[in-house]
């Protein structure tokens, strides 16, 4: 095993050409920093210099290890740099996921407040629902993901810490025929119900709440986990869209939210999940603390 101080020596050596300046340079004496060239020189079984009244001289063999050395030492500083960056938070990378409805009602503040905190960061944020999300946990390819955690069942491979609820709510566009008005789940339904998949305790609910029979699912005409498209239909069609309060709230001027009698509140019970006795990296750290600020900020914004 080559020894990364000595090599350092070596290439001292080589560039000042004479013992007595580059042990100076190194900070050792004259004597020690000989033996750190013997030695090195025994390890390796090469005579890397040539010493003489001049100075000292490399060899063919010093010459060939000298620029190598140089080359190592560079990777050496660069590679010491680049973790103390990295322990930082200053370089470095880090893949996350999200539901569908936390990355329309979280994602949105979560990205841009870490670009602007961490530029030097590369982020990679996987969208979909939970089962893909663990199975991409579960390979290690992100090393959390944020999800309505209600149906996700228990895994000694994961932990869940919760993060709170996220509100939602139907909304219909401007001029709708059921905007400005007190109106009936059941009412909702005529016109069709489009949203991302539903926790199954959920979508019982609705059902009820809309006159099917007990435990059948409200039946949806659209279910879709890209809420541009969802925002899209009800601006463009009489369906009506479940969507995330945080989200729906920049489009005010042209989505109204429906006024229904029937319907308690409801909200996504979103969790972060992560591998069990994984330390995440210095930025999944800060990411998953920028996620719990920014959804304590919603629940604020959405106190009356």
């Amino acid at each position: 095993m080559i020894d990364l101080k000595r090599l350092a020596h070596v290439v001292a050596l080589a560039e000042e050409g004479h013992f007595g300046r580059a042990a100076e340079r190194v900070h050792l004496s004259q004597p020690a920093f000989s033996r750190s060239i013997q030695a090195i020189e025994g390890d390796l079984g090469l005579r890397l210099f040539d010493r003489g009244a001049e100075g000292a001289k490399p060899t063919p063999a010093g010459g060939f290890l000298i620029e190598r050395a140089r080359r190592l030492l560079f990777d050496a500083r660069c590679l010491q740099r680049d973790a103390t960056l990295y322990r930082d938070s200053r370089l470095g990378d880090t893949a996350f996921g999200a539901g569908p409805f936390p990355a329309a009602a979280l994602m949105p503040r979560v990205v841009p407040a870490l670009r602007q905190r961490h530029p030097g960061v590369a982020l990679r944020l996987e969208i979909g629902n939970w089962p893909s999300l663990q199975q991409r946990l579960l390979a290690e390819d992100i090393e959390f993901f944020v999800a309505d955690t209600r149906d996700i069942p228990a895994d000694p491979r994961i932990e869940v810490a919760p993060l709170g609820g996220l509100s939602g709510h139907l909304y219909v566009r401007v001029g709708h025929p059921l905007a400005g008005r007190t109106c009936r789940l059941a009412d909702a339904a005529a016109f069709g119900i489009a949203t991302t998949k539903l926790p199954s305790a959920v979508e019982g609910l609705l059902g009820q709440l809309a006159g099917l029979a007990s435990g059948e699912p409200l039946g949806l005409v659209v279910q879709c986990d890209d809420m541009s498209l969802l925002r899209t239909l009800a601006l463009q069609t009489d369906t009506v869209v479940g969507l995330p309060d945080a989200w729906a709230r920049a489009d005010a001027d042209a989505l109204v939210r429906l006024q229904l009698d029937d319907l308690p509140d409801v909200h996504a019970e979103t969790g972060v999940v992560s591998l069990v006795n994984r330390t995440p990296s210095p930025m999944a750290q800060l990411a998953i603390a920028c996620v719990r600020e920014v959804a304590a900020q919603i629940g604020k914004d959405a106190l009356p």
